[in-house]
């Protein structure tokens, strides 16, 4: 079945921790291990879903990309802030605020990109 629907979930360090270790040890995806747990435990069943593929570690990795490039995003975004929120400017400042309004434009396009990629890497997987 292609789970096409998403749900945030936030976990304690330690718990993140616990899953992709439990995660790896049945060399599942992650997203892939909660899912199926969660699903079963839904469904009175507690049996895991087929062994992890190399798609799945793609997903995660495209995961890991898309955060990664979030981080520059929020970075450049809290520069822009600082700077457009006036105070005392250096001489450079507008051209920091020029290159900080370009990277983040292309940390918005990159984030879509790699979502796409992700959204056709679980596709992919869920149709074979």
């Amino acid at each position: 079945m292609q789970r096409k629907e998403r749900v945030d979930v936030r976990y304690s360090v330690d718990e993140k921790q616990a899953i992709l270790t439990e995660a790896r040890l049945h060399n599942l995806a992650s997203a892939h291990l909660v899912g199926a747990i969660v699903t079963a435990h839904l469904n009175g069943d507690l049996t895991l879903p087929e062994q992890r593929t190399a798609t799945d570690d793609l997903i995660d990795e495209y995961a890991a990309l898309r955060e990664q490039v979030s981080r520059i995003g929020r970075n450049a975004n809290q520069i822009a802030k600082r700077l457009n929120e006036g105070g005392t400017t250096h001489p450079v400042d507008t051209a920091v605020l020029a290159e900080a309004g370009r990277l983040l434009t292309l940390v918005q396009e990159t984030v879509k990109a790699v979502d796409v990629a992700a959204h056709v890497a679980a596709t992919n997987r869920w149709a074979s």
